[in-house]
């Protein structure tokens, strides 16, 4: 990729050799600042971006991508040292992009702009901007996962509230599995590739050490993996997708009364579940042996390094990161605010179901921020399957996922 970055800025120098700076000088002056905003349409954004143009005279060109085609847009950009002026960039993709010297660094305005200084957000959002003690990007919007459960259904087996640590929501998922033939008590998601991570993370695994070596074969992963497997293999979780939709599988009967997800499947309860109205809650995780860390997701605002706005740009995620602007986007999109001022608001803390994602994301941090996270994490969902669908040895497993991680990096 690093030879694919040279190229792009070596053709960018020769076209930059035959312009005149002046008329550069001139378009930059004129036209307005280039905001690529991640997603499938930019409603949710362009009433608070036309408040800042009528407020401060800086005129936006909102540009929206959709999320599959975000990362190869980004690295185009790049190659070609012409990306937008602001771009939103997605949690996981953080150091990648820095790591191509795509982003701006910002600590200066971070640390002298009250609304920009890092503890104003939560910590694990904050994580995902600071590499090598210099900051890319200010949090935007943030993502964790709870616990959603049956209220109903769980009360009948003995739990008049939510399982609160490993031991109670194995005890518990296997209860609710007791009901019946084809009933579950939780969906250990095989196809959500932080969700191994996460369990090991409670259960004291760093997954990697700090020269970045991948530490998934230590007892810390293994155990924790152990007992997701458990659960699995004792039929309190199915094995494979059920291919259900969630009134399907949360409504009704509750066919699978618990999961772990994050605050994007409110919405599709409340429409598509009607019929268990007030039947459903959702807590914070259950504590592992250590601590009951969920995962930090979500969005950030950096400056693309091509930009010659970058007074402009500041201005923008300044006023991006005003805790009423967080409010107002959540309400258009249901994004969490990073701001932790704007969760004292009534939109949050009159909300039973988003005020308990709030509490959450203060034991939230993101999975480790290395430019090949994703790939590593198609290793290791390969190696699961292995170990549901196939019987193999955990320990060994995790020893090919070491293994297969370093030759990744190499």
């Amino acid at each position: 990729m690093k030879k694919f970055i040279l190229i792009g800025v070596t053709a960018l120098a020769a076209l930059g050799i035959m312009s005149g700076c002046s008329s550069n000088n001139k378009k930059e002056a004129s036209s307005p600042l280039t905001f690529w905003y991640m997603g499938d349409g930019d409603q949710g954004v362009k009433p608070i971006i036309d408040k800042f143009t009528k407020e401060t005279g800086v005129a936006v060109k909102i540009q929206s991508i959709p999320w599959s085609a975000s990362r190869d847009k980004l690295l185009t950009a790049v190659a070609a040292k012409n990306g937008p002026d602001v771009a939103q960039i997605g949690t996981s993709l953080m150091g990648e992009f820095v790591d191509a010297g795509a982003l701006t660094d910002i600590s200066d305005d971070v640390k002298k702009t009250d609304v920009l200084k890092p503890t104003n957000f939560f910590d694990g959002s904050v994580a995902t901007t600071k590499f090598d003690s210099k900051y890319y990007a200010v949090p935007w919007y943030t993502e964790t996962r709870a616990l959603y459960y049956r209220t109903d259904l769980l009360n009948a087996v003995g739990y008049p509230q939510a399982p609160k640590t490993w031991e109670e929501l194995a005890d518990a998922a296997k209860k609710l599995a007791n009901r019946g033939d084809n009933m579950y008590g939780i969906n250990i998601d095989a196809a959500e590739p932080t969700f191994g991570f996460m369990f090991a993370r409670q259960n004291g695994s760093t997954l990697f050490d700090k020269q970045n070596k991948p530490l998934f074969n230590q007892p810390e992963m293994v155990n924790a993996l152990k007992y997701l497997e458990d659960i699995v293999k004792s039929g309190a979780s199915p094995k494979t997708n059920l291919g259900l939709d969630i009134s399907q599988s949360f409504g009704g009967k509750g066919i699978v009364p618990m999961f772990i997800s994050g605050p994007w499947m409110i919405s599709g309860i409340n429409e598509n579940a009607t019929d268990i109205k007030g039947k459903w809650a959702v807590a914070e995780l259950p504590k592992g042996p250590v601590n009951g860390e969920s995962v930090t997701g979500g969005a950030n605002l950096a400056v693309f390094s091509s930009s010659k706005k970058k007074a402009d740009s500041m201005k923008l995620i300044e006023y991006l990161s005003k805790k009423e602007n967080q409010t107002a986007f959540f309400k258009s999109t249901n994004s969490l605010p990073t701001n932790k001022a704007a969760w004292q608001s009534e939109t949050f803390t009159k909300d039973p179901i988003i005020s308990v994602f709030g509490k959450q994301l203060e034991q939230s941090q993101p999975m480790p921020l290395l430019k090949k996270w994703d790939e590593t994490t198609q290793l290791y969902m390969k190696q699961w399957e292995q170990v549901i669908s196939k019987g193999k040895d955990i320990k060994k497993a995790m020893t090919e996922l070491d293994d297969d991680t370093i030759k990744l990096n190499k």
